[in-house]
């Protein structure tokens, strides 16, 4: 057998597959058959696209009454998690602090009322009454028929007015994840670039207000593929990662190997019947993003995934009804991954389960950790501590078919893009997402512009 098909040592394949992390969007795609319909009413959709990253409650909660009278089980979970998120920003408190009284019932009033004293504690806010802050601060607005702080409070409202606290408070002290972002300005068009890692925490929202303006001013969200695009995407990606020729996994993979997979299907609770239609390198994509994320089942990492960078811009372009442009797009990765040789698919394969079966030991990467560092890096803007310890990981990579799809072409290719915008007439303002990987490098995406005269500056 070829050098290339031996089996990498396990820092090697571990380092190999944080590095589809940073660099590709379809490592996890949003399996949206087996989402239902949440029970959400229309004008929340905004407030709760938000408020669901930040960790204050279980989505859920969507699908169980969500629209009726909250409960004080529930509401306790809320404010405990809204008094947590509040903690962190780690404000002075007041020594002489009094709690403004309530009914300790499930009306709207009673509601605002406990959310404003876990602000109230602290000495940025105080003074006024709880209805008089939140209409102020636009985190209480009310109905068509008046505030109505008498009426019960469904579980809805209370999560958007716990959601509009947390938003706005890390919005006056301008808090929030600073990212990893950089600003290209040429023939009056500006260019936000933001280095984006495919799964994510609640720890990393919100995000700072100055990348959300970035956002905002933007003419169009750019990123490698739109994982939203189910006809023209996702359906792609489904009709690739099934075996069309009547054969299965089974089929394809050694007796080992497959045994070893079975404990994997045990282990997370993965349908067998279902995945085993599915080739090495979808399977090995899916587990990869439960491993790093220390999940204990496929929704777990599922969710994972949809707190990563790409899904809360991608979302966030939906709903402004914001043109989204692709550098690669679905098909293209993809076809990247279909495009491994059956016996480095079952390699790859084969050295992600070995990295979940194996313990660890201090010669190994501990992939969920780093994984833990890079996004607290993400969090605080550490640019320079995110690229060197990113360095780092690429030094143990191994050349191989994956490590030769991740890089080279693909920086170039989406330099020329990024350039024609630059060059084009008008002016124009793009938000670009990308993996972190394609823009902290040498060699990457940032290189190509440096070359050709651009002056990238890290956004303040």
């Amino acid at each position: 057998m070829d050098r290339i098909f031996k089996k990498p040592s396990r820092k090697g394949i571990v380092t190999l597959l944080l590095l589809v992390m940073m660099t590709l969007t379809t490592v996890m795609p949003v399996w949206a058959e087996e989402i239902q319909a949440p029970d959400i009413s229309q004008w929340a959709i905004g407030d709760l696209n938000e408020g669901e990253r930040y960790g204050i409650y279980p989505i859920e909660w969507y699908y169980d009454s969500f629209r009726t009278e909250i409960s004080q089980e529930r509401l306790e979970i809320l404010l405990e998690n809204t008094s947590n998120k509040i903690e962190v920003l780690e404000l002075n408190k007041k020594a002489d602090f009094v709690p403004d009284s309530h009914n300790g019932a499930s009306t709207r009033g009673d509601v605002i009322t406990r959310l404003y004293n876990i602000l109230a504690q602290y000495e940025l806010a105080g003074g006024e009454s709880p209805v008089d802050y939140m209409q102020e601060r636009k985190i209480l607005v009310g109905t068509t028929k008046g505030l109505e702080l008498d009426q019960i409070c469904t579980t809805e409202q209370a999560v958007i007015f716990a959601t509009r606290l947390i938003q706005d408070t890390y919005n006056q002290l301008q808090a929030g994840s600073k990212g990893l972002a950089w600003k290209v300005e040429h023939n009056d068009n500006t260019i936000y670039f933001l280095g984006s890692i495919h799964v994510g925490s609640s720890e990393i929202y919100p995000l700072n207000q100055r990348l959300k303006q970035a956002f905002n001013e933007s003419d169009a969200l750019i990123v490698e593929a739109n994982l939203f695009d189910q006809q023209g995407g996702m359906d792609y990606y489904m009709e690739k990662a099934i075996y069309q020729d009547g054969t299965t996994l089974k089929d394809n993979l050694s007796e080992e190997t497959y045994q070893k997979l079975q404990v994997i299907f045990g282990k997370y609770g993965l349908p067998e019947e279902e995945y085993n239609q599915l080739k090495p390198w979808s399977i090995a994509n899916n587990l990869t993003v439960i491993s790093m994320t220390n999940s204990d089942n496929l929704q777990q990492g599922a969710q994972s995934a949809n707190l990563g960078i790409d899904i809360y811009f991608l979302s966030n372009a939906l709903l402004a009804q914001k043109p989204i442009i692709e550098l690669e797009g679905m098909k293209y990765q993809t076809d990247l991954f279909d495009g491994l040789s059956a016996e480095f698919q079952e390699v790859y394969l084969n050295s992600i389960i070995d990295s979940i079966l194996e313990p660890k030991t201090e010669e190994t990467i501990d992939s969920a950790k780093l994984l833990e560092e890079w996004l607290i890096q993400w969090k605080n803007g550490d640019i320079e501590g995110f690229t060197n310890s990113y360095g780092n990981t690429t030094e143990e990579s191994e050349e191989n078919e994956l490590t030769k799809m991740l890089f080279g072409q693909r920086d170039k290719d989406m330099a020329e893009k990024i350039i024609e915008l630059l060059e084009s007439e008008g002016e124009g303002t793009y938000f670009v997402v990308v993996g972190a990987g394609h823009l902290a490098q040498e060699n990457t995406v940032f290189q190509q512009l440096i070359e050709k005269g651009y002056n990238v500056e890290i956004l303040q």
